[in-house]
């Protein structure tokens, strides 16, 4: 029990009430409450007493009060408010509504503050609520408040007798087991209650109903009821009802948040934890905003120089990003694109320096043998580039056999153009999407290879070359050749609209190379963008100096070789070319050659090893030693070992050079390495012993080919057979053939003494070799003819020619195309004479000079004139009959 004085300082609570047994903490700052601390707790020896008495309404004051229970180390908000003591010059303050009952409070820490710069002093207190008391006077002329009051609590013998009472023992047992269920609900919840499970054995009950009610948030009504019950039995009743409440409140409250937890899927946990992760960093000082993707992102955004309409769409989608959260199934896809925006080249171009026309025309024959029409060609393309940047550029497509270097020419505009070079290959491309991009809706979408090409290259304006455009196709994905249409016109690729990018794209600033093999499967609309540039093969001198030049420091620098291990005679590269390899290109003939440089390099390896194991200081016995290279390559050389002192001993040796001869390659090498020739000059010659047979000349996607065509006859009913793959064009040739010389048999000579055509009754069979290989096409004709004609009239067509061309039924010759690669193919066989339509007498302007002087060129009208010239001494038809 506390003995009060008759006569207390009063400190009003705002709205507030302090229970006994509750700790507070408030500041004081007000003139009145500063005194009353001064006089009252600061200035006595002794710690003084203060009585806490409820206000309703009074005006806001400079002195406010914080304060909490300590209730199991929980901090409680129901003491916090104001506590202001009113001023004496009351006129503007509302007269206050003091309650009659209040506490004693005793100061269990002071301490003492001045303001800066105003010099005001100020207190902060921390008060313990002691007993209750009643308000007999209430004085407020002084500078604070002052009360008469008389302690109201039971004395000891009155609570004796309480606690022997069977209601009070009832509600203190049914306080005690609701304030132990309130505990083991905070202590699973908080992981606390031990000091308070020590405060239910130790402290008197009527006292733990202040302290447990005092920690929760109720009403001011409510605290006023719980201060006014002095009468134990009701307080304990009022706290049991109090602490029910707040329990089952806190019951609910797990409920819903049980309820709701088992609610949040795992994309809303992983939030929840990312965000604690976020907070716990920003504690730690670790969010560091040079870690932050998404700032980073709109940093490279910022830094992409992006047009006015590109930002602000991309600047939108950057938003729509900010509010999704990483685990959001459209946030990876949002990222990516933005990020794609961001690496994509709007503005950045090359550094192009001034473009030397001469350094230009010397890279190129630098890097090409030969093409002397392409390489003036690009030249003229670079001379109008150097005189009007800004032009409309005419796209170029290199249309040639494969080998005969297209993809070098497209890298070496770049090259003379000093800009990035970059390949798109088309080969197989059957999906439109290739060339435009997916649309962003579907799983998996992705840009164009166009725009992906152009992220990788990182510059607006590359020399982009598309390699392969006539291997496209098309199926249900679409078109790619229709979606070309777009990039390839100079007057809509300024605004070239990928689907994955969905915003223009400028492709007016990037050169545009294509290669193909052959221009007939490019659609008309497409190969009509671009200007046709026909490689069509290498003579076998131009294929000598290619190889010479670049082929050979090519293979031995890839096999690590030199020129001092193996040489290649001019004659022997020569050999490869004629006997191993009949392409257009150089493709195979590269291939043989470092066939040649691979078996060297075995050569010289167990050379090298052999002697690095034989020569040893310790077993040289005489200064002079030989070696000798197996295979027939190496030579008998005498090497001198000098003595590097006065003496003659092992350690006076230092060194040893062993000296190889260079391997040549000869025919005997050749023959060993490549195998047997494949080809040689007298496969036309034996192919056209019997009559029979001709010699045509035939266009392929690898270059000119020599076809030969058999034709033999039997008994039967006159049909015709025919057999090697052929395709509806060639088939149809061979009916008008065989429909041309049946019409024509009495002319030609073919009735025999007994007036008997010799072409009535006999089945007709041609056959073209090479049957695994599918042929087609309308050239064939002339060959055809001269086939059947051979076999009727028992003469054999000369070997040493070679025809092409197509004739009507009337036996006109009609010009066909691939005249250069044909003439090329004939020179490369070994053929001498060439018959070929006079309306393709223009073509020959394309043929080499040095072919055509190598070549007979024989023109044809009609029919006759390819019989005249095919057969030795003239086609035995009659003299007096005109076909």
């Amino acid at each position: 029990m506390v003995e009060l004085p008759s006569r207390i300082g009063i400190l009003p609570f705002r709205n507030k009430v302090l229970l006994p047994g509750a700790i507070i903490r408030i500041q004081c700052t007000s003139p009145s409450s500063v005194k009353l601390v001064e006089e009252e707790l600061w200035q006595r020896e002794e710690k003084g007493l203060i009585g806490i008495l409820p206000v309703r309404d009074v005006a806001e004051g400079s002195m406010v009060t914080q304060g909490g229970a300590d209730l199991g180390d929980r901090s409680s908000k129901n003491q916090q408010g104001l506590s202001d003591s009113h001023k004496l010059d009351g006129k503007s303050q509302q007269e206050p509504n003091w309650h009659t009952r209040g506490v004693a409070a005793r100061a269990l820490h002071l301490s003492r503050g001045v303001e800066k710069p105003s010099g005001r002093v100020t207190y902060i207190v921390v008060l313990e609520g002691l007993s209750r008391f009643s308000v007999e006077e209430l004085n407020t002329r002084g500078t604070y408040t002052t009360a008469r009051i008389s302690p109201i609590d039971m004395t000891k013998a009155e609570m004796e007798q309480v606690e022997q009472d069977t209601d009070f023992i009832v509600l203190s047992r049914q306080f005690k087991q609701i304030a132990m269920e309130l505990i083991s609900v905070l202590e699973q919840k908080q992981k606390t209650g031990g000091r308070t499970k020590v405060l239910l054995e130790t402290v008197p009950v009527h006292k733990l109903a202040d302290i447990f009610v005092a920690s929760f948030e109720i009403s001011f009504e409510e605290q006023l009821a719980m201060l006014d019950s002095v009468d134990v039995k009701v307080r304990l009743s009022k706290a049991t009802e109090l602490v029910d409440r707040h329990l089952q409140s806190i019951r609910v409250a797990e409920k819903i948040t049980q309820k709701v937890e088992g609610q949040l899927s795992k994309t809303q946990k992983e939030y929840l934890l990312r965000q604690q992760m976020r907070a716990i960093k920003e504690e730690l000082g670790d969010n560091d905003d040079e870690d932050d993707d998404v700032a980073a992102l709109e940093r490279k955004m910022q830094d992409a120089r992006m047009p006015p309409n590109i930002w602000k769409h991309a600047q939108r989608e950057l938003r729509r990003l900010k509010k999704m959260q990483p685990q959001q199934p459209g946030y990876n896809s949002s990222r990516v694109y933005l990020e794609l925006l961001a690496d994509l080249p709007w503005q950045t171009t090359s550094e192009e320096g001034e473009l030397d026309l001469k350094a230009a025309k010397e890279r190129l024959d630098s890097d090409h043998y030969g093409l002397v029409k392409v390489k003036q060609r690009i030249i003229e393309y670079l001379a109008v580039r150097k005189l009007k940047p800004d032009a409309k550029s005419p796209i170029l497509c290199f249309v040639g056999p494969p080998g005969v270097g297209k993809t070098s020419l497209a890298s070496s505009i770049a090259a003379a153009l000093g800009r990035k070079f970059i390949r798109i290959s088309l080969g197989g491309v059957k999906d439109e999407a290739d060339i435009r991009g997916h649309r962003r809706t579907y799983i998996g979408s992705m840009p164009g290879r166009l725009i992906d090409g152009l992220k990788k290259v990182s510059v607006c304006n590359p020399v982009m070359l598309l390699d392969e455009i006539d291997k496209t196709g098309s199926d249900i994905r679409g078109d790619p050749a229709s979606a070309l249409l777009e990039v390839l016109d100079p007057e809509q690729n300024k605004s070239f609209n990928d689907h994955y990018l969905n915003v223009p794209f400028d492709l007016s600033k990037v050169i545009f190379v294509a290669t193909a093999n052959r221009a007939q499967p490019i659609p008309p609309p497409l190969l009509d963008r671009m200007e046709v540039i026909e490689l069509p093969g290498y003579t076998s001198d131009e294929k000598l100096r290619i190889a010479m030049r670049h082929l050979i420091p090519r293979v031995l620098n890839q096999h690590g070789l030199t020129s001092d291990f193996l040489k290649f005679p001019e004659e022997m590269v020569k050999l490869v070319i004629e006997r191993y390899t009949r392409e257009a290109g150089v493709r195979n003939l590269e291939r043989n050659l470092a066939a040649i440089a691979r078996s060297a390099a075995v050569t010289v390896a167990e050379q090298q090893q052999n002697n690095n194991n034989n020569v040893s200081l310790n077993q040289i016995s005489s200064p002079l030693l030989e070696t000798r290279l197996e295979g027939g390559g190496g030579a008998e050389v005498e090497m001198e070992v000098i003595a590097m002192g006065g003496g003659v001993n092992n350690h006076e040796i230092s060194n040893v050079f062993t000296i190889m001869s260079p391997l040549i390659v000869d025919e005997e090498m050749l023959e060993k390495i490549l195998g047997p020739p494949k080809y040689d000059d007298k496969e036309a010659a034996e192919r056209v012993v019997t009559p029979g047979v001709s010699v045509g000349l035939v266009w392929t996607a690898f270059g000119g080919e020599v076809q030969f065509v058999e034709a033999t006859a039997t008994a039967g009913k006159g049909d015709l057979h025919l057999t090697g793959q052929l395709g509806d064009v060639i088939k149809e040739s061979a009916q008008i053939a065989l429909t041309w010389v049946r019409a024509r048999a009495n002319e030609l000579d073919l009735v025999s003494a007994e007036e008997k055509n010799l072409l009535e009754g006999r089945d007709v069979h041609i056959h073209f070799p090479a049957g695994a290989v599918p042929k087609d096409g309308p050239s064939a004709g002339v060959t055809l003819v001269t086939s059947l004609v051979s076999l009727f009239s028992r003469r054999r067509v000369r070997p040493d020619t070679a025809m092409t061309g197509e004739m009507t039924l009337r036996g006109l010759v009609l010009p066909v195309g691939g005249i250069k690669d044909k003439v090329l193919a004939a020179h490369r066989y070994g053929i001498k004479r060439v018959i070929m339509p006079e309306r393709n007498l223009k073509d020959l302007v394309e043929v080499p000079a040095a072919v055509l002087g190598s070549l007979e060129i024989l023109l044809a009208k009609r029919m006759e004139d390819v019989l005249q010239h095919a057969f030795e001494g003239g086609c035995p038809w009659k003299h007096h009959s005109k076909l």
